[in-house]
Protein backbone atom coordinates (compact mmCIF):
# COMPACT_ATOMS: atom_id res chain seq x y z
CA UNK A 1 0.00 0.00 0.00
CA UNK A 2 2.68 2.50 0.56
CA UNK A 3 6.65 2.77 0.66
CA UNK A 4 7.97 3.08 3.76
CA UNK A 5 11.68 5.43 3.47
CA UNK A 6 14.67 5.31 5.93
CA UNK A 7 12.81 7.65 8.51
CA UNK A 8 10.01 5.06 8.78
CA UNK A 9 12.19 1.62 9.12
CA UNK A 10 12.06 1.51 13.09
CA UNK A 11 8.07 2.08 12.80
CA UNK A 12 7.51 -0.44 10.45
CA UNK A 13 9.55 -3.00 12.18
CA UNK A 14 8.31 -2.84 15.48
CA UNK A 15 4.80 -2.90 13.36
CA UNK A 16 5.46 -6.02 12.11
CA UNK A 17 6.99 -7.50 15.04
CA UNK A 18 3.10 -7.25 16.50
CA UNK A 19 1.18 -9.45 13.48
CA UNK A 20 0.35 -12.78 14.05
CA UNK A 21 3.18 -15.13 13.36
CA UNK A 22 2.30 -16.62 9.64
CA UNK A 23 0.81 -13.42 8.60
CA UNK A 24 2.36 -12.48 5.42
CA UNK A 25 1.46 -11.02 1.79
CA UNK A 26 -0.95 -13.90 1.14
CA UNK A 27 -2.96 -13.08 4.08
CA UNK A 28 -2.98 -9.37 3.45
CA UNK A 29 -6.35 -7.76 3.25
CA UNK A 30 -7.00 -4.86 0.71
CA UNK A 31 -6.71 -1.34 2.22
CA UNK A 32 -8.58 1.48 0.98
CA UNK A 33 -6.28 4.37 0.07
CA UNK A 34 -8.79 6.24 1.61
CA UNK A 35 -8.95 4.81 5.25
CA UNK A 36 -5.49 4.17 5.48
CA UNK A 37 -4.84 7.92 4.68
CA UNK A 38 -7.39 9.47 7.50
CA UNK A 39 -5.75 6.58 9.93
CA UNK A 40 -2.48 7.81 9.23
CA UNK A 41 -2.27 11.34 7.62
CA UNK A 42 1.41 10.95 7.12
CA UNK A 43 0.91 7.29 4.78
CA UNK A 44 2.30 7.63 1.27
CA UNK A 45 0.54 5.64 -1.29
CA UNK A 46 1.89 4.05 -4.05
CA UNK A 47 -0.10 5.32 -7.18
CA UNK A 48 -0.51 1.45 -8.70
CA UNK A 49 -2.99 1.45 -5.62
CA UNK A 50 -4.24 4.56 -5.59
CA UNK A 51 -7.69 5.91 -7.71
CA UNK A 52 -7.28 9.79 -7.02
CA UNK A 53 -11.45 9.82 -7.82
CA UNK A 54 -11.59 8.33 -4.55
CA UNK A 55 -10.30 11.07 -2.89
CA UNK A 56 -12.25 13.97 -4.39
CA UNK A 57 -13.36 16.70 -2.02
CA UNK A 58 -11.94 14.84 0.51
CA UNK A 59 -8.00 15.84 -0.09
CA UNK A 60 -5.47 17.10 -1.84
CA UNK A 61 -3.26 14.31 -3.79
CA UNK A 62 0.38 14.99 -3.81
CA UNK A 63 1.63 12.73 -6.22
CA UNK A 64 5.40 12.69 -6.98
CA UNK A 65 6.80 10.46 -9.71
CA UNK A 66 10.48 9.70 -10.60
CA UNK A 67 12.17 6.83 -12.31
CA UNK A 68 13.33 5.14 -9.69
CA UNK A 69 13.34 6.12 -5.93
CA UNK A 70 16.97 6.68 -5.93
CA UNK A 71 16.87 9.63 -8.16
CA UNK A 72 17.87 12.60 -6.38
CA UNK A 73 15.07 15.18 -6.68
CA UNK A 74 12.73 12.42 -5.53
CA UNK A 75 14.66 11.73 -2.28
CA UNK A 76 14.81 15.33 -2.04
CA UNK A 77 11.69 15.97 -1.89
CA UNK A 78 10.27 12.83 -0.17
CA UNK A 79 13.05 14.66 2.62
CA UNK A 80 11.10 17.77 2.09
CA UNK A 81 7.60 16.50 2.21
CA UNK A 82 8.20 14.26 5.57
CA UNK A 83 10.13 17.17 7.48
CA UNK A 84 6.77 18.88 8.17
CA UNK A 85 3.72 16.45 7.69
CA UNK A 86 2.05 18.57 10.19
CA UNK A 87 1.89 21.62 7.59
CA UNK A 88 0.19 19.17 4.83
CA UNK A 89 -1.78 17.33 7.01
CA UNK A 90 -3.50 20.41 8.01
CA UNK A 91 -3.94 21.08 4.25
CA UNK A 92 -5.46 17.60 3.79
CA UNK A 93 -2.54 16.75 1.67
CA UNK A 94 -2.13 12.81 0.86
CA UNK A 95 1.34 12.18 -0.98
CA UNK A 96 1.15 9.47 -3.48
CA UNK A 97 4.32 7.98 -5.01
CA UNK A 98 5.38 6.41 -8.40
CA UNK A 99 8.77 5.65 -9.40
CA UNK A 100 8.67 2.62 -11.69
CA UNK A 101 7.63 3.68 -14.94
CA UNK A 102 7.28 -0.25 -16.17
CA UNK A 103 4.17 -0.32 -14.34
CA UNK A 104 2.92 1.71 -16.54
CA UNK A 105 -0.27 3.24 -13.87
CA UNK A 106 -3.13 5.11 -14.46
CA UNK A 107 -1.71 7.73 -13.10
CA UNK A 108 1.09 8.12 -15.09
CA UNK A 109 -0.93 7.66 -18.55
CA UNK A 110 -3.22 10.52 -17.07
CA UNK A 111 -0.58 12.89 -16.27
CA UNK A 112 2.32 11.52 -18.64
CA UNK A 113 5.69 12.73 -16.64
CA UNK A 114 8.94 12.70 -18.01
CA UNK A 115 11.06 11.82 -14.77
CA UNK A 116 11.00 13.67 -11.66
CA UNK A 117 7.77 15.66 -11.61
CA UNK A 118 5.27 17.00 -8.36
CA UNK A 119 1.88 17.37 -9.15
CA UNK A 120 -0.61 18.57 -7.04
CA UNK A 121 -4.38 18.12 -7.09
CA UNK A 122 -7.12 19.82 -5.75
CA UNK A 123 -10.12 18.57 -3.93
CA UNK A 124 -11.83 19.54 -6.99
CA UNK A 125 -10.07 16.76 -9.18
CA UNK A 126 -8.10 19.16 -11.30
CA UNK A 127 -4.79 19.30 -11.80
CA UNK A 128 -3.32 22.88 -9.84
CA UNK A 129 0.53 22.74 -10.09
CA UNK A 130 3.22 20.51 -11.78
CA UNK A 131 6.86 21.04 -11.21
CA UNK A 132 9.84 19.40 -12.39
CA UNK A 133 12.16 19.82 -9.79
CA UNK A 134 11.70 19.36 -6.02
CA UNK A 135 9.49 22.41 -3.78
CA UNK A 136 9.40 22.97 -0.32
CA UNK A 137 6.42 22.46 2.08
CA UNK A 138 6.48 26.36 2.38
CA UNK A 139 5.92 26.42 -1.68
CA UNK A 140 3.46 24.05 -2.02
CA UNK A 141 1.52 25.09 1.08
CA UNK A 142 1.38 28.66 -0.11
CA UNK A 143 0.07 27.25 -3.71
CA UNK A 144 -2.69 25.72 -1.65
CA UNK A 145 -3.57 28.32 0.31
CA UNK A 146 -4.59 30.34 -2.38
CA UNK A 147 -7.37 28.48 -3.49
CA UNK A 148 -10.52 29.74 -3.36
CA UNK A 149 -11.56 26.03 -1.33
CA UNK A 150 -8.90 26.34 0.28
CA UNK A 151 -9.73 29.94 2.02
CA UNK A 152 -13.58 28.76 2.39
CA UNK A 153 -12.41 26.10 4.58
CA UNK A 154 -9.98 28.58 7.06
CA UNK A 155 -13.04 31.20 7.15
CA UNK A 156 -15.24 28.30 8.01
CA UNK A 157 -13.36 26.89 10.72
Amino acid sequence: MHRLFPTMMAAAAAAAAMLPAGAGATDAVPVDPVAAWEADRGVVLDAAEVDLDAFQWIARPVVVFANSERDPAFAEQMEELFAELDVLADRDVVIVTDTDPGANTALRRKLRPRGFMLVLIGKDGQVKLRKPLPWTVRELSRSIDKMPMRRRELREE
